[in-house]
């Protein structure tokens, strides 16, 4: 009776510690489960990363992932798949390691889909100019921030962009055109009314796109062109989810400056052309948004001239010795009218025209390589107004070096004073158009890359056990 009192005994405890080691193993197997699902995901989710593009980052220092894999193709899924393939290459292969862990996990991936990504141009171009931004600040930009701020802000002080010296030019010609002249009568008896020669009538019929060639000369050399509907900043976007959360929008000053900075950095300008860029003067394209090389500069061009215009009319108001130079000319011009208010008109406009006349002269020498001051003083003007009496539609080159800002510094204003919504979007322009002439990118979209994403994955084992992994992963 005792031994098989002890049998039954025995037997009822191997079953009780028998469940609890199976228990446990079963515990063990789960936990093993979730850990192998997070690590894989993990790993899986890092490798779709490490297919960031190359171009991108070698020309622009800019981590993103292509979605489009070098395809017309650009969806979501192809990442996604991406991420499955990586995912079960790996889990253990029963296959190649008999009685491996795979044995008691049996893992694979029922689903991986991308729910959110961050893209390049989300939120304005924003995404990018993060990176573009990060990538500037382990550089001392510190001076060239306050530089570029001060200059704005002079500029700003000024008026030189606000103020509308066509309309005060067109008006004071109004105002004079308006002067009743006396009347004569020539041989055959027709009676007309008395002109007299105004100077500033030979420089003001040179406005435009004359002034352009003026300062420029031959324009034969340029010619990059570009369809608006190869544009990103033209075309239907694909939109992602915006800004990874918990990053900061680069939105301050500082950030605008840094951004131009980099756009300096890696973009050519007008007398610092890349060979490989696909148009030469890219900051111009930035800039002035239009199809060809030939449009942006000029474009640009307009735009300086404008603003030594305004700027060197204000001084030479300020100079009493011009100004009283200009009043003799115009009594001279007008003193056989005998009408009191048309020398003050025709001196206004003579000081119109010879301001003009010192704008051109400022924008050949600054795109010749020469600097000129943003506010002129009496030893920085370089026309006399004999070159205004004897002008004859050409610009004498003049001293190319001397102080103040040159051609870059004014283009950093302008890229400044710009908009930052439409900067990012040509931005990205010139970066879809340069990478696209690489070998195996003639899809290359930047509307199409991510720099982060949150995905959902569902793995399951063999065994009946299912993990469901939701995980955002991006560059820090």
């Amino acid at each position: 009776m005792s031994k098989g009192s002890l049998t039954v005994y025995l037997s009822l405890s191997l079953s009780l510690i028998l469940a609890f080691v199976l228990t446990v193993l079963e515990g063990a197997r789960m936990s093993v489960v979730r850990m192998e699902a997070e690590c894989v995901a993990d790993i899986g989710m890092n490798s779709v990363l490490a297919e960031f593009h190359r171009e991108l980052l070698e020309q622009y220092d800019l981590l993103f992932v292509d979605m489009s894999y070098g395809s017309a193709s650009c969806k979501p899924e192809n990442p996604a798949e991406h991420l499955r393939q990586y995912m079960e290459n790996n889990f253990v292969s029963s296959e190649s390691r008999i009685g491996s862990v795979k044995n008691w996990l049996s893992l694979s991936v029922d689903k991986s889909v991308i729910k959110e990504m961050s893209i390049a141009s989300d939120d304005e171009g924003n995404v990018m100019k993060r990176q573009a931004v990060a990538y500037m600040q382990e550089n001392s930009m510190e001076g060239i921030i306050a530089k570029t701020i001060g200059q704005a802000e002079e500029l700003h002080t000024w008026g030189l962009e606000t103020r509308d010296i066509a309309g005060e030019r067109e008006s004071i010609q109004g105002q004079i055109d308006a002067v009743e002249l006396p009347i004569e009568e020539d041989e055959d008896g027709n009676q007309k009314e008395i002109s007299f020669d105004n100077p500033a009538d030979k420089v003001n019929a040179l406005r435009g796109s004359l002034a352009f060639h003026l300062v420029l000369g031959d324009t034969g050399h340029i010619s990059g062109t570009v369809r608006p509907e190869d544009c990103l900043s033209q075309r239907e976007r694909l939109k992602g989810a915006g800004m990874r959360p918990g990053l900061r929008k680069p939105e301050n000053i500082s950030d605008h400056v840094l951004f131009d900075c980099y756009l300096f950095d890696k973009c050519g300008w007008y007398g610092n052309e890349l060979e490989k860029s696909f148009m030469k003067y890219q900051i111009e394209y930035i800039i002035a948004g239009e199809k060809s090389d030939m449009e942006n500069l000029e474009k640009v061009v307009k735009r300086l001239i404008r603003w030594r215009e305004a700027a060197n009319l204000i001084y030479l108001f300020s100079d009493a010795g011009k100004c009283a130079e200009a009043e003799l000319l115009a009594v001279t011009l007008t003193s056989i009218f005998q009408v009191p208010v048309l020398v003050k008109l025709v001196k206004a406009s003579i000081l119109f025209a010879w301001a003009y006349l010192e704008s051109l002269a400022d924008v050949k020498c600054l795109l010749k390589g020469g600097k000129v001051p943003l506010m002129k003083t009496a030893a920085d003007w370089k026309t006399g107004i004999s070159n205004l009496i004897d002008f004859s539609g050409n610009i004498a080159d003049g001293e190319i070096a001397g102080h103040g800002l040159s051609y870059q510094d004014y283009l950093r204003i302008m890229l400044f004073l710009e908009d930052s919504g439409r900067k990012n979007m040509r931005a990205m322009d010139i970066m879809e158009m340069d990478i696209r002439t690489t070998e195996g990118n003639a899809n290359f979209r930047m509307d199409a890359c991510f720099d982060s994403y949150l995905s959902d994955i569902s793995i399951s084992s063999a065994f009946g056990y299912r993990c469901d992994i939701r995980k955002r992963y991006g560059y820090d």
